[in-house]
Order: structure tokens, then sequence, then C-alpha cells
């Protein structure tokens, strides 16, 4: 009796563990964007270099997102700990989104060099003029910055994903407000696509190339990822309802030069 009880209570742990680790590979799921260059999650930072692997082949059995990103939130520690307040900031974008308004993202250079100059680049050459938020996810993010508008699209360079996981020390933590790259399996396969934390989703960390925090407009943020109405569980907006960017203006930081 008693060797049975305990193969029960193994049993039970490690079908709980099973669950655990299924909810963390939807909500890895749920940030896989459709084509080559999206976000798509295979792993889960616990610790700062340490990952998880789960994978991820469930999502349209996921609950709301919300509920994905606090089943995953809750099995990982953020080990990074930069926030807003302690970037070295080197630029700062104007990211003005039509009929809403703008919104401001500090960057650091610092942290995240090629993403920032990459960035910087495509933004006053114009790149962005016109693009739209593709993928909205209220509770996790908004994505953008494709040419195709659907997820498939970037511009003709690629740069070194500067994350832990791929041998780059980069503190920038995904908590709310933070701006970081999107890209496809392909560890340097970021390009132009980014997307604007919404919630603290810190299992990102490690595995994206945070590059900045946004120090005004997250009520813009917010408003758009509420009113946000996706036609699958991935966040795809229809294109006639994707917010369009008007334009990002790039400013030097004064009081670092």
């Amino acid at each position: 009796m008693a060797s049975g009880k305990k193969k029960k209570k193994n049993g039970n742990r490690k079908e709980t563990q099973e669950k655990k680790m299924k909810i963390v590979g939807i909500a890895a799921a749920c940030l896989a964007a459709v084509g080559v260059i999206g976000v798509i999650a295979s792993s889960v930072a616990e610790n700062r270099g340490k990952a998880v692997n789960a994978a991820a082949q469930e999502s349209t059995n996921a609950g709301t997102v919300s509920e994905a990103v606090s089943g995953a939130q809750s099995g990982a520690e953020n080990a990074l700990c930069v926030s807003a307040d302690d970037l070295e900031i080197s630029h700062y974008a104007d990211i003005e989104i039509k009929d809403r308004g703008t919104v401001t993202v500090a960057l650091d250079r610092s942290a995240a060099p090629e993403t920032v100059d990459n960035f910087v680049a495509l933004s006053e050459s114009g790149f962005y003029d016109g693009l739209t938020f593709h993928r909205i996810m209220d509770g996790f993010m908004m994505q953008g910055g494709d040419p195709n508008g659907d997820g498939t699209g970037g511009s003709e360079k690629t740069v070194k994903g500067e994350f832990s996981s791929n041998g780059v020390d980069n503190p920038i933590s995904h908590v709310r407000g933070a701006i970081s790259m999107a890209r496809s399996q392909d560890m340097d396969s970021a390009s132009s696509q980014f997307f604007i934390v919404q919630s603290d989703s810190t299992f990102l960390d490690g595995q994206y190339a945070g590059f900045g925090f946004v120090t005004e407009g997250m009520d813009i943020v917010d408003a758009i990822c509420k009113e946000a109405e996706p036609t699958d569980n991935n966040g795809t907006i229809p294109k006639e309802k994707q917010p369009v960017i008007t334009s990002i203006t790039i400013r030097e930081n004064e009081e670092e030069s």
C-alpha cells in the first residue's frame, strides 16, 4: 500500500510538471509569427543564460493570452535587471501612429549597438513611414515594422541577435514598455520588425534583443492593444485595421553626446 501511494504521488508530480511545461510552451507559441521574420519563442529563460526548451505544438488549445503569459511568468525568474530608469540613453525615437499620437522610446546603444544602429538607420531613411503594426495581443505586445504587413517581410539587412543565448551580454529585460526585435528561429535574422511589450514578459529575456523602453505613450499602446480585434490566437490584425506608423523620428540624447 505504501509503495502504491508513493507511485501515485510521483505520477501526480510528473503530471503537474508536464502541465507547467505545456503552459510555458503555449506562451512561447503565442509569440510565433507567420512567415520567416516573426517572433518565435522556442525557449523560456528562467535565469540569465539558462533556458528551458518548450515544444510549442498546441497554441490553438491555449486559453486567453494573459493566462498563458501568466503561466510562463510564474515559473520564470527575471535575472536581467535593467529597466527604463537604468538605461544609458543614446537616442530617443518618436513613433508617430496615425490618429493615435506619439509613442516615445529611449534607446540604449550600449546594450544592443547593432540593433540600435539598424533601427536608427531605418527610421532616418523613412523605411518605417506608412508601415503598420500587424500583430497585436492584448496583455502581451504589439508588433510592427514589416513592409509586407503580415509578418513575412523585413529590410534588406539583418543584424546579429544581441541577447545572451546568442553570446551577447544584453541586460534589458522584457518588462512592460520594453522595445525589442522580432526574429525567426535563426538567431541572427532580426531585420526591421520590432515589438513593444505591453505586459511583463520576462520569459523572453535572453532570447530577443531588447534595445530600449517607452518613456511616453504607454497609454497609446494600452489603447491599441485593448481595442485590437485579432483574427486568430497569433494576434493577426486585418490589413485594413492595422495601426499605421506615420513616421519614426530619431533624436540623439544631448546629455550623452
